[in-house]
């Protein structure tokens, strides 16, 4: 039988590196995040409905969404960033599963691994046969952030301390995946708990 397994961690945490490995491996890997920005495409799922409750300021010359700007709309207001949320959460949640479906139709045994950033804090975990959550130190989640999106340090703190604390999230784990080491160790560990998800599907 097939697995459904969630990746989660936090800002800056390494999930990415983690999740290309595992497709690597042979699984099919969602991005629910990517899902997030594709549903927001002019034309896709959300487009009209963000644009009618957020106004025109927030788009690019071409009638994109600039995301920047969005962001900016709904930090520091949760009831906005809730409709927000109810806009995007629910085409994201409908591709994810056509996804899962496709993959499990064409390999019943398969292993699919959805990286999604708040999978504990909505309960979503719970839709996964396991979880992994993947680790690095606040200071180095801080200095990616920083290298990664070009912001200040001021701003990665301020978005770190706005999440759950991975030393939190690490209670909903069947697997810890630390990134903190050198990315051969990663890897590793990675392919490590690959092969204890791949024991359980045979």
């Amino acid at each position: 039988m097939g697995l459904k397994v969630g990746l989660t961690g936090g800002l800056a945490s390494g999930k990415s590196f983690v999740s290309e490995e595992f497709e690597r491996l042979g699984c099919l890997v969602v991005h629910a995040d990517l899902l997030g920005h594709a549903v927001l495409d002019p034309g896709a799922e959300a487009y009209d409905a963000t644009v009618r409750e957020f106004g025109a300021g927030i788009l690019n010359p071409d009638k994109t969404i600039n995301r920047r700007l969005l962001a900016a709309e709904v930090f520091g207001h949760p009831d906005r960033l809730e409709r927000l949320n109810a806009f995007v959460h629910p085409p994201v949640r409908e591709r994810t599963v056509a996804a899962l479906a496709e993959f499990f139709d064409r390999e019943p045994s398969g292993i699919a691994v959805v990286e999604a950033a708040i999978l504990v804090e909505t309960g979503s975990y719970r839709n996964y046969d396991k979880l992994v959550v993947v680790v690095s130190t606040p200071e180095q989640q801080v200095e990616r952030a920083m290298k990664r999106d070009g912001v200040t340090r001021e701003e990665a703190l301020s978005r770190l301390a706005r999440q759950m604390p991975l030393a939190e999230k690490i209670r909903y784990a069947d697997y810890v995946i630390d990134t903190s080491g050198e990315k051969a160790h990663t890897i590793d560990q990675t392919r490590a708990v690959y092969e204890q998800l791949r024991s359980l599907t045979e």
